[in-house]
């Protein structure tokens, strides 16, 4: 009987708390996975990195005392070889094409939900654990497919993705949280409308609803985002 294979140790580097603490959760329910660190800083995350050896580091780009990617640049200069998974709101892809040369094997962008990160760090465990010789071109291509997602998830019918991405960045920008009525407003679309594109946002775990009391009549719903989406 063959041993059991070690977990990947994965070290979680985040300036924001709040979203750390939801990483390092999301990270320990993938089977495979444990988190052996936490670093704030790239300061810390060089250190954090020399003492855990970890195989594999969650990236936020944007640090407090540096860029993620030359954190990076600096820990492959010093013979660091672990592994990357960007999880950032960062999207000019030439910041992509640096990360790619630089090893980063996945980017995961904010928000998130728990089955996103579920499934790149269960990409990257299959791309990680193929062994051995390959048999040809088509063993080699498989192995590398390992590490790209699937297609972008269809949407709801009637729902588009660039109507999504305003109400979600409305909500998220919201501090205490938004109506439909408000969601509307603001995005320029019916309060039917925007109470279906929020409704799918509590249904992916990216949002929550609760009821706004004090008004005459029938109390209306607002919305929350969900801490560390």
């Amino acid at each position: 009987m063959s041993a059991a294979r070690s977990p990947v140790r994965v070290l979680v580097v985040e300036d924001d708390p709040v979203a750390a603490d939801a990483h390092v959760l999301y990270t320990q329910r993938v089977p495979g996975f444990t988190v052996v660190g936490t670093a704030y800083t790239a300061a810390e995350a060089r250190r954090a990195l020399e003492r855990t050896g970890a195989d594999l580091v969650l990236l936020d780009l944007h640090l407090p005392d540096g860029h993620g990617l030359q954190l990076l640049r600096a820990l492959r200069a010093a013979g660091h070889r672990a592994d990357v998974i960007a999880v950032t709101s960062a999207r000019d892809l030439t910041v992509v094409r640096e990360g790619v040369s630089l090893g980063v094997v996945q980017y995961v962008l904010k928000p998130f939900t728990f089955a996103t990160l579920r499934e790149r760090l269960e990409r990257y465990a299959q791309f990680r654990t193929a062994a051995g010789e390959a048999s040809g071109q088509d063993e080699v291509d498989r192995t590398l497919a390992a590490l790209r997602a699937p297609g972008p998830a269809q949407l709801p019918k009637g729902l588009s993705a660039p109507t999504l991405e305003r109400v979600t960045r409305i909500l998220r920008e919201s501090g205490e949280g938004v109506t439909a009525t408000e969601t509307a407003a603001a995005a320029g679309i019916s309060r039917i409308t925007a109470r279906r594109y929020l409704e799918h946002l509590v249904t992916a775990g990216r949002a929550e609803r609760c009821p706004q009391y004090g008004q005459v009549g029938r109390p209306e719903l607002k919305y929350q985002w969900t801490k560390g989406s």
